[in-house]
């Protein structure tokens, strides 16, 4: 049944139109539309939670929608704005303020959010955070880029990706030598959010050599930590970069009800 569900999962995201609205799996309504000239989404639970809570995915839309899915089912809304090429640049945060107010104000969610963050959707969100920590719930981090110059720019353990790395520098206005000096990385921002006591999850495979985690999600850790921050850290040993997430997403989902519970 849930191979069924998640088939119709993405042969839906692939066909909706920009604005057009739909149901899915039969029960969830979801808005696609553009918002500044980026494509965006809302899904709507079948009965929204008496808090309005809800799940700002970063990146990846629809891969791995496990969590996503659980949620729903408490009553969450779920939403995406594709900022992807901004590498959690400054612009990228800009554009995320401007649809955080635009989401709250049209939709009347809960000031406080919780943020997924895969991948490379690590970069935006903890660069985010550490602006808007006053809107933060807790966040949900999948394998996250930590470091820019751990991926794309690979220039420690990992693959790197030189074609991504390009552009990334280019969103940053950086060259490959003052890079090596740029401080506003998540392994830093971060810091701003342990500071206000935002409870952390980071979901990662110890076998990722694409995200490398003793570049990533380990160091970032041990600096989280050192700042007084509290992180739940659950390691997948032997896995990869893929698959994201966890095959059974309820230690996640706890800790996301947990932590939104006196919202």
């Amino acid at each position: 049944m849930k191979s069924i569900i998640f088939c119709s999962f993405f042969i839906l995201c692939a066909h909706l139109a920009t604005g057009q609205e739909s149901k899915m799996f039969g029960a969830y309504q979801m808005k696609e539309f553009m918002f500044k000239e980026r494509p965006a989404k809302i899904v709507f639970p079948t009965v929204k939670n008496n808090q309005g809570l809800w799940i700002w995915r970063a990146r990846f839309w629809g891969h791995e929608p496990q969590t996503d899915l659980a949620l729903l089912e408490k009553g969450f809304h779920v939403v995406y704005i594709d900022v992807a090429g901004l590498y959690g640049n400054t612009t990228a945060v800009e554009l995320w303020n401007a649809f955080y107010h635009h989401l709250i104000d049209t939709y009347n969610l809960n000031k406080k959010v919780v943020l997924e963050g895969f991948s490379r959707g690590g970069l935006i969100v903890y660069n985010w955070a550490s602006k808007n920590t006053d809107k933060v719930a807790c966040i949900y981090a999948d394998a996250p880029v930590c470091d820019i110059k751990s991926w794309p720019g690979g220039l420690y353990a990992g693959e790197g990706s030189a074609a991504d790395w390009a552009l990334c520098l280019k969103a940053y206005n950086l060259d490959e030598k003052n890079v090596l000096k740029y401080q506003k990385i998540p392994l830093n921002t971060s810091i701003e959010v342990a500071k206000e006591k935002i409870p952390v999850l980071h979901v990662y495979g110890d076998a990722d050599n694409i995200v490398p985690p003793k570049e990533n999600t380990e160091l970032l850790a041990r600096k989280f930590k050192k700042a007084g921050g509290k992180i739940v850290l659950i390691k997948k040993p032997g896995i990869g970069h893929h698959p994201h997430s966890l095959k059974d997403p309820q230690p996640i989902v706890n800790f996301i009800l947990k932590h939104t519970a006196d919202l």
